[in-house]
């Protein structure tokens, strides 16, 4: 029998159509590797293995099963997504423990392109911090579980990093698909509205600012899926661009105050070195940041929070201490200074001719190794902020541009990734996607942890 555990979506799905191996075999033995590891990891809140079985068996039933694009692959979705009948609890005991009555749309595109949903992924309460805790169990990185997986996404790079699936599914609405990328050493990609918006509850999440995105463990696989989602035919994997880029590389920390640590700026630097070699014009240019942008950002974070608990319905005494910090403070700052489309537009219209002038900007993913990996929802709210700045302060300025950005893995320090984020102008999720198939065939990564019992093997040569 083919070999099934540790394959990327792409070639698992190639297999099922042929008929060379059965959706119910290849969910079967993820949902295995979950039971040995999950213990260790803390990757999932729901795991789905009657319904995920009985899901498999009616993909190996369907006619139509040589079409299918993700065919038998199995997926895991941030709890924060519906699956029918699966609650969402957003990371929270204080929302509401009915099962959804349907799936959201993302999720019926996967499931109708042959995908298998097997659990529902770890993220922190109302999805508002860089770790992934709750009052369940702690997302670890793979790489080194004493650190976080990042967040709010942390439940689904943990998943992946580790083998558990080739595929998830997770939201940014500060840089959530980017930040566990990072911390986990995956692919993942923010697209932008054109292409990808997110909807929760019928309504756009975070004033406009979140998204919904893959995380995997290839370009090739993170492009599949995102068509997948978009309702789009998957065409090719992405290639390296065909003609010269104007690359700027830049790591200055867009916060005051703070600086990225040596070895994340070495691997933007060597990002930039790569794609010199490869023919790229490459300079140092570092964006417009300016901090009337940061003060919006810091308002729409805070009032985003405390738009979720009002539209939940939510009991404020019921909420981690950390939360109901964050929402008050939300709530206070949303009668003296709320959030105008004015600040959007300003931003915008600010790193426009940088982005034109650019064809792709480079800096690093984070500023520093991740948190550690400890039950943070139990620390303060200033605590928590403090730790999720420092580490990452690069993706959030992308969310308000409302540009496509990615985390590319590229080498590892002490065991753990490093890595860089790649972002192009509005629209351009092509050239994001063609910049980090060029990144990964110069620099392959790892694609799972080791000592989590998944067969070996680098991006490049993934099957």
């Amino acid at each position: 029998m083919p070999q099934i555990l540790g394959r990327s979506a792409t070639a698992l799905a190639a297999e099922v159509r042929a008929g060379r191996l059965d959706a119910r075999q290849v969910v079967r033995e993820h949902l295995d590797h979950l039971a040995h590891v999950e213990h260790r990891l803390g990757a999932y809140v729901v795991v789905r293995r009657r319904q995920a079985l009985g899901e498999a068996e009616a993909i190996d039933a369907r006619a139509d099963r040589d079409r299918l694009p993700l065919a038998g692959v199995p997926v895991a979705i941030k709890d924060v997504v519906d699956v029918a009948g699966e609650a969402t609890r957003h990371g929270s005991t204080a929302t509401s423990g009915e099962p959804a009555a349907g799936d959201h749309e993302v999720v019926a595109r996967l499931k109708a392109a042959g995908a298998v949903v097997i659990g529902k992924t770890r993220c922190p309460e109302l999805c508002l911090w860089a770790t992934s805790d709750d009052a369940g169990g702690i997302a670890v990185s793979p790489w080194d579980p004493s650190r976080s997986a990042g967040g709010s996404s942390g439940g689904s790079g943990a998943a992946v990093s580790a083998g558990t699936v080739p595929l998830a599914l997770a939201t940014d609405g500060l840089g959530s698909i980017r930040i566990p990328a990072a911390a986990t050493g995956c692919f993942g990609i923010k697209p932008g509205a054109d292409l990808l918006p997110e909807e929760l509850d019928g309504v756009h999440h975070w004033f406009g600012m979140s998204r919904i995105g893959p995380l995997a463990t290839t370009v090739a696989d993170g492009s599949l899926m995102l068509a997948v989602m978009a309702g789009q035919q998957p065409g090719p994997a992405p290639q390296p661009p065909d003609a010269a880029l104007r690359v700027a590389v830049s790591w200055a920390v867009p916060l005051p105050g703070l600086s990225a640590t040596r070895p994340w700026v070495e691997a933007a630097i060597e990002a930039g070195r790569l794609l010199h070699h490869a023919g790229h014009e490459v300079r140092r240019a570092d964006p417009p940041y300016d901090t009337a942008t940061v003060n919006a950002l810091t308002s729409r974070a805070m009032q985003a929070a405390a738009e979720d608990v009002a539209s939940m319905g939510l009991d404020l005494t019921a909420l981690e201490p950390r939360t109901r910090a964050h929402a008050v403070a939300g709530h206070r700052l949303s009668r003296r200074v709320p959030v105008s489309d004015e600040q959007a537009r300003h931003w915008r219209a600010r790193v426009a001719p940088f982005l034109a002038e650019h064809d792709v900007l480079i800096t690093p993913a984070a500023a520093r190794q991740p948190p550690a990996a400890r039950a943070w929802r139990e620390r303060s709210w200033a605590a928590n902020l403090a730790s999720s700045v420092a580490a990452y302060p690069f993706s959030q300025f992308w969310n308000l541009a409302d540009t496509p950005a990615a985390v590319v893995p590229l080498w590892h320090e002490a065991g753990r990734p490093l890595a860089v984020q790649v972002i192009a102008a509005q629209g351009r999720e092509d050239l994001v996607l063609a910049v980090a198939a060029q990144l990964e065939a110069l620099a392959p990564w790892d694609r799972h942890a080791p000592g989590w019992g998944v067969p070996g093997g680098v991006a490049a040569t993934a099957d």
